[in-house]
């Protein structure tokens, strides 16, 4: 089970850390994953990361912003935002999958947790 929290309002420009705690004795051999939705559109990848955590996989758009990473001592992923823009609003959800290819696109996403509420205001 994956449960992700972090989420709020921040002014544009500003930073916010999600993290996605997993409960579970399989957590570390999953790789992870960050998507999220805005209001009327599909769900978007942002990011992904092996299992292990050497590797890592970005949407274009997030390189550079975003940082995802993981510790597999406190069952936990984390995604690192910066340089909020008003158009990174969304719904964050967290993802679980085999490998980082299969994790980084949502029918093949193993399991989801909830999604925590970003709003970056202008």
């Amino acid at each position: 089970q994956l449960q992700a929290f972090g989420g709020g309002l921040v002014q544009a420009g500003g930073s916010l850390r999600l993290s996605c705690a997993a409960s579970g004795r399989t957590f570390n051999t999953y790789a992870k994953g960050w998507f999220r939705q805005a209001p009327g559109e599909e769900r978007e990848f942002v990011a992904a990361i092996s299992w292990s955590g050497g590797s890592t996989y970005y949407a274009d758009s997030m390189k550079g912003r975003f940082t995802i990473s993981r510790d597999n001592v406190k069952n936990t992923v984390y995604l690192q935002m910066n340089s909020l823009k008003p158009e990174d609003t969304a719904v964050y959800y967290c993802a679980a999958g085999v490998d980082i290819r299969t994790v980084s696109v949502p029918r093949t996403v193993r399991s989801w947790g909830q999604g925590t509420l970003v709003t970056v205001s202008s």
